[in-house]
């Protein structure tokens, strides 16, 4: 443990004894007793309504609301019991019910460093998806849920799972790719797991929330069957497998109404259609109305009081606001608090497991690292046969590019993070490489001048350049291009040396002018705490790459379906416009004409090339597949590793539905991550739901299974499919 973790570790063991909040929950763990509530052996619905019945309205309006966060607006008079994160919502301790202490926790623990404490950083989300791998997503939340809780914190706003419709979106990194079943099973894993460890689990940012460019302001228009095949069932796919307690609502606005006031949105779909029973909360600052958003469904608003303060309490006082109502607000926030466990488990701060941390970054940056090209072999690098490596790029000597935003984890040993600041996470490639070989072996240049670079290189036998891509909330990427002129330095460094080996660390999808001019790319995306030594592990083949790419990789922005992003009006301030009667109103709206045809099924329906597919991946080993057989919604078929090295393979199921299912040419119905050793094989059955087979009837408001031709198709990407077979579906 380097001494600036270790001085993070000694101050909050220091600091567990002088915690005011530590001492409440415990008073409030022994009060509690005495209420029949707190019988485990009831249910989380049973419970919920005991201490309803107990609660002045005074009480109840303090769960429906808010006290501030640090940084946003004047510091509010109870401040000082909140935890330093996001936020937090009051308890109360008369009745043994704990406050709600809310951190931002999308790649890990954010805020540590205001507190003196130490998060770890996992790969980010995208990377994350890129394993394809439900139990690497559970340890993923676990570890978030240990550390939380670790923190003082028992409830996460992470769990993004907004699918890629807009690539260049500044979040995309939050998110977990492209495809709805994909993201939707990996974040509903990563949920049930967080929620395991008695922490409040959140699925955000509901819905079609796909661009940063006037996301206050902006009303995304997309037809309805559009909607529930492709963003809502991402959601759906989430909230059936993680069962989380709570749902984040959207800046955006829905076919005209704000998310967070749209009773489509959060009563018609995700309580009576889905019945969701946790509560909705509002993104910062994302509520519009009182009356509007409390009939709608919005549960709680954040981060302040602005609407479901005094005005709601108005509003319930006169009765225009029905007090059953707030009544249901309130049940579905004590309901929550009880079934994830933050009743029955008070928090109490501990020292984060950082060296456990750092093992687990380490295991999902190997799992989540894509190898996307391998020219005759270049990769792994032979130790025996390497004599001198050029490391070139900028900050390669610092560490790796981290994400922005409500998103950012706070290195060890620094002051926090500022918003939109480009943070990199040590231990540096440079000595990551430098450690796989003699340190005379390894040479260095930033790249700030490419001819510099250029000539390091070419007396080198082996040159990698190390590329970044940095994204943040609040912002959109102008292009997908590598910014600061570094396609330029990849092109001089690869004409100097055709030996080039270029590491991504980026957000999302980049163009890659300089692609049949290099030896090798590997996309590490951000990569965290751990991930220079996951990196240096694939170069050097101490570890088999198996990841696979959560979302297409296009030719350029023109491919796209909105080539230009549509941007707020000139003149606007980033908020909602406010009508005559004072309801709030989106300023710009955005059509999304492309409908069913998202990430890989619009390239596939416009018969667009791409630069690398969704679901591509090489290996350091090959893999054959044969037998094929499908039966009772069951896909089964042979895996061989027909290679010389162990590795795993990602299986991929897609089906073609029938003509008059009017869909894109394929989707991805399943698939199975699948571990061989060399020259062997494994018979490998996926089971298929019969909703990934159907397509959303509007007329008949209900998932239909269209009778005809299914043909299912099996390999090792959505263009790699060698195995066909069509069944009969009556």
């Amino acid at each position: 443990m380097n001494s600036a973790i270790l001085r993070i570790a000694l101050f909050a063991t220091f600091a567990l004894s002088a915690f005011p909040q530590h001492r409440l929950h415990n008073d409030a763990a022994d009060q509690s007793q005495k209420h029949p509530w707190m019988n485990t052996a009831l249910s989380p619905d049973e419970r919920a309504e005991m201490v309803l019945k107990e609660m002045t309205l005074e009480e109840k309006m303090d769960l429906v609301h808010g006290n501030g966060m640090p940084g946003w607006g004047k510091p509010r008079p109870n401040a000082y019991l909140g935890n330093g994160g996001a936020g937090f919502v009051l308890g109360i301790p008369r009745l043994g019910i704990p406050m709600i202490q809310m951190s931002d926790a999308a790649y890990g623990v954010r805020s540590s460093a205001e507190n003196g404490r130490y998060s770890t950083a996992l790969p980010s989300n995208l990377a994350s998806a890129a394993s394809w791998d439900p139990e690497a997503a559970c340890e993923y939340g676990a570890l978030i849920g240990r550390e939380l809780r670790a923190q003082g914190y028992n409830m996460t706003l992470g769990g993004g799972v907004n699918i890629t419709r807009e690539p260049r979106n500044g979040r995309t990194f939050e998110y977990l790719g492209e495809d709805p079943i994909l993201a939707g099973t990996l974040v509903g894993n990563r949920i049930r797991c967080e929620q395991g460890q008695y922490v409040i689990g959140d699925i955000k940012h509901y819905a079609v929330n796909d661009q940063e460019s006037g996301r206050n302001e902006v009303n995304v228009i997309i037809g309805r069957r559009a909607l529930r095949e492709t963003d809502l069932l991402a959601f759906e796919v989430g909230i059936d497998t993680g069962n989380p307690a709570a749902v984040m609502c959207s800046y955006n606005a829905v076919n005209g109404d704000f998310a967070c006031e749209n009773k489509f949105l959060l009563t018609d779909i995700l309580r009576t259609a889905w019945g969701f029973k946790g509560f909705v909360l509002s993104d910062w600052g994302g509520t519009h109305s009182t009356i509007k958003a409390s009939a709608a469904g919005l549960d709680n608003e954040e981060p302040n009081d602005d609407f479901f303060g005094d005005k709601l309490k108005v509003a319930v006082d006169s009765g225009t606001v029905p007090l059953s109502e707030l009544d249901q607000h309130v049940r579905r926030i004590l309901r929550s608090e009880f079934l994830s466990g933050i009743v029955d488990h008070p928090l109490r701060k501990s020292v984060v497991d950082v060296e456990g941390g750092f093992a687990t970054a380490l295991h999902l940056a190997e799992q989540s690292t894509v190898l996307l090209k391998n020219d005759n072999g270049v990769l792994p690098l032979d130790r025996s046969k390497i004599h001198s490596i050029a490391v070139i790029g900028s900050h390669a000597d610092t560490g790796m590019i981290s994400g922005g935003g409500s998103a950012q984890v706070d290195p060890p040993g620094r002051a926090p993070a500022r918003w939109q600041e480009h943070v990199w996470f040590p231990p540096a490639p440079l000595k990551a490489v430098s450690a796989k070989v003699p340190a005379e072996t390894v040479s260095f240049d930033s790249g700030d001048d490419p001819a510099r670079a250029a000539a390091l290189a070419k007396q080198a036998d082996v040159a990698i350049v190390f590329a970044h891509q940095w994204l943040s909330e609040g912002m959109d990427l102008p292009s997908l291009s590598l910014p600061d002129k570094q396609d330029a330095l990849i092109e001089q460094v690869a004409a100097a040396n055709p030996r080039t080996i270029v590491v991504l660390e980026t957000g999302t999808a980049v163009t890659m002018p300089w692609l049949g001019k290099v030896s090798g790319v590997v996309e590490a995306w951000f990569a965290g705490s751990k991930g220079a030594d996951a990196v240096a592990n694939i170069l050097f083949g101490d570890v088999n790459p198996s990841a696979k790419l959560p979302m297409t990789f296009p030719l350029s922005e023109a491919d796209l379906p909105h080539p230009q992003i549509v941007p707020p009006p000139p003149g606007s301030h980033g908020g909602a416009a406010v009508a005559g009667n004072g309801e709030a109103k989106p300023t710009f709206s955005i059509t999304y004409n492309e409908g069913l045809k998202v990430g890989y099924k619009w390239y596939d329906a416009e018969k667009k090339p791409v630069l690398f597919p969704f679901g591509f991946g090489l290996s350091y080993t090959t893999f054959g597949y044969s037998n094929l057989a499908v039966h009772d919604n069951i896909v089964s078929f042979t895996v061989k590793n027909t290679g010389t090295r162990a590795g795993a393979e990602i299986a991929e199921v897609y089906a073609a539905l029938p003509a008059a299912a009017n869909e894109p040419p394929k989707r991805l119905v399943g698939w199975s991550k699948v571990h061989l050793n060399p020259g062997e094989s494994k018979q490998v059955s996926v089971p298929v739901n019969s909703k990934y087979l159907s397509i959303f009837d509007e007329a008949h408001d209900a998932w239909k299974l269209e009778p005809g031709a299914y043909t299912f198709m099996v390999g090792g990407s959505s263009k790699d499919l060698p195995l066909v077979k069509t069944i009969e579906k009556n």
